[in-house]
């Protein structure tokens, strides 16, 4: 059996290097030489008929353009330093924040839940270690709502618009 190694659709012009637009025309060409197989694929500018006739095979397509890399939400070093900080202050009105960095940081694989401690007046304490330091974090489950999401989101993006970092949207719970 004959195996082809023929190259997969590129991203710029073979002939000028413009970057192929999203949705854009271009035109494939496959010639055969003494190495085997040779993809060239072409702008609509580039391309030619003459061209097209010395090819082994044509064929046009529409370029689509690969999604652009989801922005980085927060670093785990930013999140872990900020919950460090939330954690000294120990402010009731932050709970939430706190709970939602713990929350991503075990998403991160930074920190791990190691068990739940129910106390007699119904509140949840969240035991966690960290997974470089073995440090242990007790953090309170504030029981958030969905609709609570958006403004904590906000509360944490908040706090950390001094050091810089961005939050993506924070979504699911433990």
């Amino acid at each position: 059996m004959t195996e082809w190694n023929i190259q997969p659709r590129s991203r710029t012009c073979g002939k000028c290097g413009a970057p192929f637009a999203d949705k854009a025309i271009y035109h494939a060409l496959l010639f055969f030489g003494s190495e085997g197989y040779r993809r060239l694929d072409l702008c609509g500018a580039c391309f030619d008929a003459p061209t097209r006739e010395l090819a082994a095979c044509y064929w046009q397509g529409e370029y689509k353009a690969p999604p652009s890399p989801a922005p980085e939400p927060i670093r785990r070093d930013v999140a872990e330093e900020l919950l460090r900080r939330l954690m000294q202050s120990n402010e009731t009105q932050m709970a939430a924040a706190r709970y939602i960095l713990a929350v991503m940081l075990e998403r991160k694989r930074l920190l791990k839940h190691q068990d739940t401690v129910r106390k007699d007046d119904g509140t949840e304490w969240l035991a966690y270690e960290h997974t470089k330091t073995g440090e242990s974090f007790l953090i309170l489950d504030p029981k958030l709502r969905l609709d609570q999401l958006d403004e904590v989101r906000e509360q944490v993006t908040q706090l950390l618009a001094p050091s810089g970092a961005e939050i993506d949207t924070v979504s699911g719970g433990r």
